[in-house]
């Protein structure tokens, strides 16, 4: 169970490996031998052609793996010419395993990535167009969140086919909220009601709100706290960090202040905020939609779910957005890729069935559904997708990432104040940035 709870958490992947991804010449991965296929390429909606062999790559290692393999099974048996093989590894192994096996010729057919990542291994040459795929499916920016539907773009071509969107919610301890004299049926949804609720469970001995100094879930926090603040990590071209902003000083500084305050421990140990809501030591967590499916394996814990409370001057939540992606290979085999397609087709048309492994579908029709809305809790935090703050799509964002969640954590942990944390972040975020902008261009 810990095994796929850290796992999960990691669901970004964000700088994990993009620089060996970087360090690697990948201009052999379009050529190669002459095209050996005899079907004919219609952007997925059938194949005709010989029977294939498809290899797929995948980090869902949670709860939400194995509803995909069941979906995988299911399309297998209904293509008989088609047969996809599922490998699941741990993100930060994928995304550092993924260029130099598509360079060595042994990479999948089909790679799932985080939306954040597409432009870096578009760029790298790893993965290859996919407008046909979405003419196919008549799909649009109206049927999407649009940062979700941009950031399948690079250079104004499509690469990716978004599959769904994932926010952080808000998780709260129903049993450790009335224990303090909380009314369990009403989270806190403003910054007035969430610190009267944090007064009131130290009152009761109970720190309510433990702060991560990591990624997973602090600094994903410290995110969502940003852009509800006003702030942004980027200007609007991804040229600049602007992480330093006052906005964002006040936002870190009003969780670290938090900490000093006594409603959390200091230097809280990774997925520990998690698991202490969980057994009843805290009662706030903001966490990933992946893990309704969790809370839900234990009714007894008294876990709620809702959307994130407004703490800052505007609503604003974490997300990000896993997408479907054809890898290109060292010997091009358009019945591998007609087959490819096929699938990506079929799994968005069932992206109802995966919204069950805990994920909200990226198509509005499916999410405007009677079906989807009756998933428990998943359809809760369906709204957040108005005000999603999704990474920007630029090549190479992945270590300018891990410089902002380390400046978070440096602030956290006590070694910095929250302004010259976030400054020396910034000014090493702008080198990479400048750094990205020679090695990938403008």
């Amino acid at each position: 169970m810990m095994q796929n709870d850290m796992s999960r958490r990691r669901l970004l992947g964000l700088g994990v490996g993009l620089g060996a991804a970087a360090s690697l010449t990948l201009a052999g991965c379009g050529g190669g031998s002459a095209d050996k296929s005899t079907a004919t390429g219609n952007g997925g909606k059938d194949y005709t052609g010989p029977k294939v062999s498809l290899n797929l790559w995948n980090g869902f290692t949670g709860g939400d793996g194995d509803i995909f393999k069941k979906l995988v099974e299911q399309f297998n048996a209904e293509h008989q010419n088609i047969a996809i093989a599922v490998n699941t590894y741990r993100w930060e192994d994928y995304y550092s395993k993924l260029p130099g096996a598509v360079s060595s010729g042994s990479g999948p057919d089909i790679a799932v990535m985080h939306m954040d990542q597409l432009a870096t291994f578009a760029a790298r040459g790893v993965i290859t167009e996919l407008d046909d795929v979405a003419k196919a499916l008549e799909l649009s920016e109206g049927d999407f969140a649009p940062t979700v539907w941009k950031g399948g773009l690079y250079n104004d071509k499509r690469y990716g086919i978004p599959l769904d969107m994932h926010p952080l919610g808000f998780y709260y301890n129903k049993a450790v909220m009335q224990k303090a004299g909380l009314d369990p049926n009403k989270p806190p949804t403003t910054r007035d009601e969430f610190t009267a609720a944090l007064t009131e469970l130290k009152k009761a001995g109970v720190q309510g709100f433990w702060i991560s100094p990591f990624q997973f879930t602090g600094g994903m926090t410290f995110y969502s706290l940003l852009h509800q603040w006003g702030g942004t990590l980027f200007d609007a071209e991804v040229s600049k960090a602007t992480f330093n902003s006052e906005q964002a000083v006040e936002a870190c500084t009003w969780l670290v202040d938090l900490i000093k305050q006594g409603h959390s421990p200091s230097n809280v140990g990774q997925d520990a905020d998690y698991l202490a809501l969980k057994s009843g030591r805290n009662a706030f967590n903001f966490n990933g939609i992946w893990q309704i499916n969790d809370i839900a394996k234990d009714p007894a814990a008294q876990i709620g779910v809702a959307e994130l409370p407004q703490l800052g001057s505007q609503k604003a939540a974490w997300a990000n957005s896993h997408n479907f992606t054809i890898v290109k290979q060292r010997s091009a085999d358009a019945n591998k890729v007609s087959g490819a397609k096929v699938f990506i087709n079929w799994l968005s048309e069932h992206s109802l069935d995966w919204a069950k492994g805990g994920q909200i579908p990226a198509r509005k029709q499916v999410r405007d559904s009677a079906e989807f809305t009756a998933i428990p809790n998943v359809a809760t935090l369906a709204p957040e997708l108005d005000y999603a703050a999704f990474p920007p799509a630029a090549p190479g964002l992945g270590e300018v990432m891990t410089t902002f969640y380390s400046a978070f954590n440096e602030a956290a942990l006590g070694k910095k104040p929250p302004r010259q944390a976030l400054d020396d972040g910034v000014s090493k975020a702008n080198k990479q940035l400048e750094d990205n902008r020679k090695k990938y261009g403008s």
